[in-house]
């Protein structure tokens, strides 16, 4: 069985991969701003484990340990989410600047700190002390520099607490993107046009809103909206530039990011062979080095948790406390609009006058040159990213973002201390961004389900296309507490999510009224999941590691079983690949050839081919492009056999035609893991030179499965390397807390020269694991560094 490989593997590569065994490395210091005595113990795979005298000196370690590990990557965070690029890297970021500052926090923040866990501002406060702390050390030669502040010729900053919550644009939100993709493509082709670039769930019938011309929506009006959220590029440094480029394509953009879901599931005692919950949860997002996430352990009077978050942040977004296990995936509710103004310079029409939008000046300081003197306007429903005042237009987005509450995941700090269900459903209730399937067990045995995250009430529309700013679309407030879907103790004693649509169908829940979405992941590695899981009457721990890392495709079954109702080609290498992909079961196993021929067919040309058909418009034809397997599917399922065939024969002939300019004529050696791998390289690389990028980067290992398994492995079309998919993955064993198993990727440090640098990445792509450790004797007997800390006099 898949489990039973998946504990041999975690076995053998912890053999060859942990450290040397013997006593731990022992070493003291002390630190200034430390109130106790504390103890940090690093076990074999970098994972810390901080013991400490009080919650606020828990929190503190973490922020210091987090600048010891991720000092570039967390100092980067801050600068590129407060607008302060350009001070540490010169001219070529003040667009990118000015674009991060129209989305930063600028409401009351006593209503935001009032929004978390009584407890969140001490957390940050003292995070925010700890990095700090840190960061003296650097400054004052105690701790060494990371070397990515001497590629950039820059210095890492102080923290201020209220930092952390301003910054709103690192979190996931939807669906401002795809309301100007599909306003483009219904100008050029109607509404019917867009059922192949995206499909809606539930059912719903598209419309234009009243008083919106499609036509009138640019296609760079997201372009600050894009820089805002974009990852910082080193190419400008690289070529010397003063200035960045233009934001990538938005079709590129949104194809990156549909492909950032999750996978979770919670499994009863009942169903499970240990006779205790199982909570399993692997979020999934660019995998890259250093790692999206961070695994961190606190101990302290009232405080014990232990799992994963972002490096950045106080506390964990998923884990445990001891007591309460918690897990999340996107659930994909409408959290943004995109507004359409008429203007008059600085003013827009609303409700028939004229309504002085509000500018703000700012200052961006730039390196080595004069600052730049800047304007930011907002109307009332958020910040103005495009202008036109030739034409009289201006848009603007409604976001989430604006609202107290919703910096990004630091609603878990109501689960830190959860102790049963009805915490669990008061952090429910105010958790803000990103919207969130949130699953739960506890050592009582119960197990759950909710739908979490700050949701609009449209009452006279869908979301799914702007609408004209003029007041008649405008939200009605927010769904109240309590009502979002959620699942008690399920009858069918698991409950798991990975994106799909899962809203209850009426008479249970009142979806088409509540209007939370219509925008989801392909349900391909939901039914996967499913499949599985109902095939287990009890599950192990072993059961969950290996479906995590299971890489069979609901999706390539489908096409294939279209593929099925076609006899042959007269083209000898269609129809060899024909009867690979007729024998084959879907599994996307690094030796398979039919897995790189199903991928680069369905993935790269099937859609190219059947938007061709569907729609003669070349504009449309554009603007849709490649379009995703499910809804190009979905549109084949529908046609008679002649339209049916010469698309799927056309793509399969250019895909091989493809496969062959890459892999050579032989097909027998087409295998998915010849295509398809895993390299990591830090976009600071670009800096760096030959020896020292080299070091930095990880790779190329083979990776089976794609977006459409439960391993999720989502790959870049230009070259097939893989750059979304599980940024950590963890089973929970819910009250036998010692026996879960985590693994990162590729490692929990930051610097390349670290041991723990790259260790996680060959466990991580061949599916194994290491222990999470959670009683003080399983840490102690791990260990590998252990750091004894007491307050500088």
């Amino acid at each position: 069985m898949r489990s039973q490989v998946v504990l041999g593997l975690t076995a053998a590569l912890l053999a060859t991969t942990a450290h040397a065994a013997g006593a731990a490395r022992q070493e003291s210091r002390t630190v200034r701003g430390l109130e106790g005595p504390a103890e940090l113990i690093v076990d074999k795979w970098g994972i810390p484990h901080i013991y400490a005298a009080s919650a606020r000196d828990a929190f503190f370690l973490q922020g210091y340990n987090a600048a010891r590990d991720r000092l570039w990557q967390i100092d980067l965070w801050r600068k590129r989410g407060l607008g302060r690029l350009s001070a540490s890297l010169g001219p070529a970021y003040v667009a990118q600047d000015r674009a991060a500052r129209l989305f930063l926090y600028r409401g009351d923040m006593a209503a935001e700190w009032a929004a978390y866990d009584p407890a969140g501002k001490g957390a940050v406060q003292a995070f925010a002390a700890g990095v700090n702390a840190y960061v003296a050390e650097v400054r004052a030669g105690k701790q060494p520099l990371p070397v990515e502040f001497k590629l950039t010729d820059s210095q890492p900053e102080d923290w201020a607490p209220e930092d952390i919550l301003r910054i709103r644009s690192h979190a996931l939100v939807s669906n401002v993107t795809s309301e100007v993709a599909r306003a483009r493509v219904v100008c050029a082709g109607g509404v019917d046009a867009d059922a192949l670039r995206r499909k809606l769930e539930p059912a719903h019938k598209l419309a234009v809103p009243d008083g919106l011309d499609p036509c009138e929506v640019p296609a760079n009006v997201l372009d600050d909206y894009l820089r805002a959220t974009e990852p910082v590029d080193f190419k400008p440094l690289a070529s010397k530039s003063a200035q960045a480029d233009a934001p990538r394509p938005l079709a590129q953009v949104m194809d990156e990011r549909a492909a950032e879901g999750s996978n979770n599931w919670t499994i009863s005692a009942a169903r499970s062979a240990t006779g205790r919950p199982i909570l399993a949860n692997d979020p999934h997002r660019p995998v890259g080095v250093p790692s999206l996430r961070y695994i961190a352990h606190l101990e302290a009077p009232g405080l014990s948790i232990i799992g994963a978050g972002e490096p950045a942040l106080p506390g964990v977004s998923f884990g445990h406390n001891g007591t309460t296990a918690f897990g999340l995936t996107i659930f994909y509710i409408d959290q943004e609009d995109l507004y359409v103004y008429e203007t008059k310079g600085n003013a827009y029409r609303y409700r028939g006058g004229l309504e002085p939008m509000t500018v703000v000046k700012e200052t961006i300081p730039v390196k080595g040159q004069a600052a730049r003197e800047v304007e930011l306007h907002f109307t009332r429903h958020g910040p103005v990213v495009f202008q036109d005042d030739a034409k009289g237009l201006a848009f603007a987005i409604r976001t989430i973002w604006n609202e107290p509450g919703l910096a990004g995941y630091f609603g878990s700090s109501r689960m830190w201390g959860a102790k049963g269900w009805q915490d669990f459903q008061t952090a429910r209730d105010k958790w803000g961004a990103p919207p969130l399937n949130l699953v739960y067990a506890d050592t009582k045995g119960e197990i759950g389900w909710s739908a979490a995250g700050r949701t609009p009430v449209r009452a006279n529309w869908d979301g799914l296309m702007p609408v004209p700013g003029d007041g008649r679309y405008e939200w009605k407030g927010f769904v109240e507490d309590g009502g979002l879907p959620v699942s008690r103790n399920p009858k069918a004693g698991y409950f798991a999510t990975a994106n799909a649509m899962n809203i209850p169908a009426e008479p249970e829940y009142p979806r088409e009224k509540r209007k939370l979405g219509f925008e989801w992941a392909d349900p391909t590695r939901t039914q996967r999941i499913h499949e599985v899981l109902d095939g287990l009457p009890k599950s192990t721990l072993a059961d969950s590691m290996a479906l995590q890392t299971d890489s069979v495709s609901p999706q390539a079954r489908r096409g294939v079983a279209l593929l099925r109702t076609l006899s042959s080609s007269p083209d000898p290498d269609v129809a060899k690949a024909m009867n690979l992909l007729k024998a084959w079961d879907g599994a996307e196993t690094t030796d398979s050839v039919a897995a790189a021929i199903y991928e680069t067919w369905a993935v790269k040309h099937l859609g190219l081919h059947a938007v061709r058909a569907a729609n003669p418009s070349g504009t449309v034809r554009r603007l849709i492009g490649a379009s995703s397997p499910d809804p190009v599917l979905t549109w084949l399922e529908g046609q008679p056999s002649t339209v049916r065939a010469p698309v799927m024969l056309s793509a399969l002939a250019d895909a091989l035609a493809e496969l062959r300019g890459r892999l050579g004529p032989d097909m027998a050696t087409w295998t998915w893991g010849r295509l398809h791998t895993a390299k990591f390289v830090p976009a600071i690389a670009e800096l760096a030179d030959p020896t020292l990028a080299a070091r930095m980067t990880l790779g190329p290992l083979p990776a089976p499965g794609s977006s459409s398994t439960p391993r999720a492995a989502t790959w870049r079309a230009s070259d097939f390397t893989q750059v979304a998919g599980a940024s950590v993955r963890v089973v929970m064993d819910v009250g036998a807390w010692d026996n879960s198993m985590i693994i990162n990727t590729p490692g929990q440090s930051g610097d390349p020269d670290s041991p723990h640098y790259g260790d996680l990445f060959p466990l991580w792509a061949s599916g194994a694991y290491v222990p999470l450790r959670y009683s003080r004797a399983a840490v102690e007997a791990d260990a590998e560094t252990v750091i004894k800390l007491t307050p500088a006099p």
